[in-house]
């Protein structure tokens, strides 16, 4: 059983004056923002849960631990000020052990209108190291061993991640600097196409190019993991194809279950697990739908996770929820553009809209409710621990060794 997690109550950048040395927004709450909701299991199963969270190295493959304006208004204005907080109290009572954290990606408008560009990316990776430096809670994994501690010393490992290459434009050598700044996680392409290879919202993908190969190549010899969530379906079976490690669909769900770009079809989580890869299921607002479920909650989440395992098998399958704290559906309409949150919907699908994705509110609630999904629909301890991190934790001792 691991210890009880020492977050202290630590605040982002409490070492410094609100004021005087940056702006103060009212952030949304990181717990009880909304009405909470729990997967609903007797007293014993509830033992259960817990134990499982206590004993199993528990890692998410895919948020975003930013806290958001309780204004969504104002996350513009946020961003340009360049100071993200980290939601270290939400974190605290997720009951996870490690996490792929992707900062701002294509929404660090800090000098430009567009998102994506170099200068700005590293701002924003470099602010939040800074304040990641001054706590001991939260520490930056770049190796397994990194994350096994987290584990038995009641710490949260944080494995920072881009979802995508675009920032390094055509420099092959800024994947080495990324991996010198501690990126140990690399997206193909976001929506939008770049050097490497198509992006899902391009009408056409002609599939990972040669700049591309080289870039997989140099990841690979790296050890920085792959990730082609956003990638087009070509570029993404390519890259599956020429990358030497298992690559990962870190959030995302099936397309067979909900016509929208956003999922991937069969053809492509077939490869990556054929090639010994791993799919995160998603959770973002109005993503992983069914027609069983077109009311986006933990249920439709699940039929997705569930039509995965009978795809590919159990070990091949766990979860990259994609959360935040705060108004996330506010937050795609601000971001629709940058986004491409249309690339989401599903052509001449009507579904109802939701405020938030009950019991998938963030990652406070959602990773118990997952764990208590799994308890209640029989699966066994050793199927849970596999899919809550331990899939994960196998891929990456391949690809960075350690």
């Amino acid at each position: 059983m691991k210890p009880a997690k020492k977050y202290n109550g630590y605040t982002s950048f409490q070492y410094l004056e609100p004021n005087v040395d940056y702006r103060p927004y009212r952030l949304a709450k990181q717990l009880g923002r909304v009405e909470p909701y729990r997967v609903e299991v007797s007293d014993v199963e509830e033992q259960r849960v817990q134990r499982l969270l206590g004993e199993s190295v528990v890692i998410s493959l895919h948020e975003h631990l930013m806290v958001i304006p309780d204004d969504v208004s104002q996350v513009f204005d946020y961003i340009r000020d360049g100071r993200i907080w980290t939601g270290y109290e939400g974190l605290a009572a997720s009951g996870l052990d490690a996490v792929f954290e992707n900062f701002l990606n294509g929404a660090a408008l800090i000098t430009s209108k567009m998102g994506w560009k170099w200068t700005d990316i590293i701002h924003d990776i470099g602010m939040r190291f800074s304040d990641l430096a001054h706590q001991d809670f939260v520490i930056r994994a770049e190796t397994v061993e990194d994350i096994i501690r987290a584990h038995d010393t009641g710490r949260v490992a944080l494995i920072p991640s881009l979802e995508s290459s675009t920032p390094i434009e055509n420099e092959l050598d800024r994947i080495d600097v990324l991996y010198g700044l501690g990126i140990r996680m690399l997206g193909i392409a976001y929506s939008e196409a770049n050097a490497l290879g198509c992006g899902l919202r391009e009408p056409n993908d002609g599939g990972l190019t040669v700049f591309g190969r080289q870039a997989v190549e140099r990841m690979n010899k790296l050890g920085i993991a792959i990730d082609v969530s956003h990638s087009g379906d070509q570029t993404a079976l390519d890259t599956i194809k020429y990358s030497k490690h298992p690559v990962f669909i870190t959030h995302a769900g099936a397309r067979s279950l909900w016509p929208s770009r956003r999922l991937k079809p069969d053809e492509v989580i077939k490869a990556c697990a054929e090639r010994g890869g791993v799919i995160g299921i998603e959770a973002a607002p109005h993503t992983t739908l069914t027609k069983q479920h077109p009311r986006h909650s933990i249920e439709s989440f699940m039929e997705h996770f569930e039509y995965c395992v009978d795809l590919v098998g159990i070990d091949h399958v766990t979860f990259g929820p994609d959360l935040l704290f705060g108004d996330h559906v506010g937050l795609h309409k601000a971001f629709a553009a940058q986004l491409s949150i249309g690339a989401s919907h599903a052509a001449g699908e009507d579904y109802p809209r939701v405020e938030y994705v009950e019991g998938l509110e963030n990652i406070a609630e959602a990773w118990p409710n997952i764990v208590r999904w799994l308890v209640k629909h029989g699966y066994s301890d050793d199927e849970i621990r596999k899919v809550i991190g331990g899939n994960t934790l196998r891929v990456l001792q391949e690809i960075w060794g350690r």
